[in-house]
């Protein structure tokens, strides 16, 4: 009994907790949400844009939608990070939340995701690779310690969780 209270319990979770935390999110206006996304990517990519290797994306949009958040936005490079909300991208993006958390840790390998059909690339496929070889340029140990940790800890849970809800699958 407990088991299956467990199981529904850990489902749940998967399913809405983003949404649940998406929530509160739609209340913030785009422009903050914008200064927080390019702060972060500053903070992840400072190697990359000290390396000069974001020149790709001069005047090219990037689309980036976190489904189950419905959370939406698009990303340029040119001598910083530049968000906004709608346009046209040469590109898209998407995924759950727990697949893109799991692609940060170094869970799981977007390659893997794209043919298992959870994490969707659509648009310049030129543009695309590009974008993915240089997220897997990041190194998750050259991340600041609190985003290294967070993102940790996250895709740990969300692995226990995705483990349990599929305990009674098997």
């Amino acid at each position: 009994m407990q088991d299956k209270l467990l199981t529904s319990a850990a489902k749940h979770l998967l399913q809405y907790g983003p949404k649940v935390i998406a929530k509160p999110l739609t209340i913030v206006p785009f422009a903050i949400k914008a200064r927080v996304i390019e702060k972060l990517m500053d903070l992840l990519l400072a190697q990359q844009v000290e390396d000069e290797e974001l020149d790709f994306l001069t005047q090219r949009w990037v689309k980036i939608e976190i489904v189950d958040m419905g959370l939406s936005f698009q990303v340029s490079f040119d001598k910083g990070f530049c968000v906004r909300e709608a346009g046209e991208a040469e590109v898209s993006f998407s995924a759950q939340t727990k697949e893109l958390v799991l692609i940060a840790a170094g869970k799981e390998d977007p390659d893997t995701l794209f043919f298992q059909r959870k994490l969707a690339i659509e648009g310049d496929t030129e543009l695309g690779l590009e974008v993915k070889n240089l997220l897997l340029s990041i190194e998750f140990d050259a991340m600041p310690a609190l985003i290294r940790e967070s993102i940790s800890r996250l895709a740990v849970l969300l692995q226990r969780l995705q483990n349990r809800a599929e305990a009674n699958w098997a």
